[in-house]
């Protein structure tokens, strides 16, 4: 009897999977830094001016994942459909919620009297207020990020369906920017605006336009550059698969079966 893992498409979802998963959630996790562009860069602050908010380009370190993350969703889409990134999306929910709860309870862990103090050498005078401060993110930042990877992956599996059934197997790269764009505006701000407009931090309308619109076009930019890699990755699967069983699977994941 053959084994269900020597079946291509099954290792082909695990993978992928596997990737889209780990992706996810480390840019939930590495997303409690902010950092800046021009420094990161070696450029002077460009200080922009926007909806009357002034400062340098920041941003969250996982705005540097969620793009590959939405590009490994069309990819997803295209050979396993609406259905493989539903299953996949809501697993990572689970996932994210499932991360923070072990963060929580491993912060209130007693910590061993000598891990305390172990980080001074490095300049971290109390290494339990630092793994706190660092991992112990607010609720409604936990809220904000689940509800925000929810909403745009849904969106982005539905639009990158609908062009596809509307123009054909072709013009990958119209229905993956499309889909990635609207779905990352949609991800960029409803995030900033459930954990710091709804939350405690309370940001005045203009600083929430203001950093949603910077975040929001890097992801612009980002997606539009990483095309590419859609095409190199459809290049890898088909040769991967086969013509016969690519082509099998993307009319299959067309049909929504």
């Amino acid at each position: 009897m053959k084994n269900t893992l020597d079946d291509k498409r099954v290792r082909l979802f695990v993978v992928l999977a596997g990737f889209f998963v780990t992706n996810a959630l480390i840019a939930e996790f590495v997303g409690v830094k902010i950092f800046a562009l021009e420094d990161t860069l070696g450029l002077p602050p460009l200080n922009w001016n926007l909806f009357g908010q002034e400062g340098s380009l920041m941003f969250t370190a996982g705005v540097l994942l969620w793009p590959i993350v939405f590009i490994m969703t069309d990819v997803i889409n295209e050979y396993f459909g609406m259905k493989g990134v539903r299953m996949l999306s809501y697993l990572v929910v689970g996932l994210i919620i499932y991360g923070f709860v072990m963060i929580y309870f491993s912060i209130s862990l007693s910590p061993a009297e000598f891990w305390v103090s172990q980080g001074k050498s490095m300049g971290i005078d109390n290494m339990q207020a630092a793994f706190a401060g660092i991992y112990g993110q607010s609720n409604w930042i936990i809220i904000g990020s689940v509800v925000a990877f929810l909403v745009g992956q849904v969106l982005d599996a539905y639009i990158f369906y609908r062009i596809r059934k509307m123009v054909g197997e072709g013009r990958i790269w119209l229905r993956a920017t499309v889909s990635t764009l609207v779905s990352q505006c949609i991800d960029s701000f409803v995030v900033l605006y459930i954990a710091f407009v709804l939350g405690p931090a309370k940001w005045e309308m203009s600083l929430f336009w203001a950093v949603g619109t910077v975040n929001y076009s890097y992801k612009f930019v980002v997606a539009i550059l990483l095309i590419p890699t859609l095409y190199l990755a459809h290049y890898v699967i088909d040769g991967y698969l086969g013509k016969e069983q690519a082509d099998e699977m993307r009319r299959v994941a067309v049909l929504g079966k």
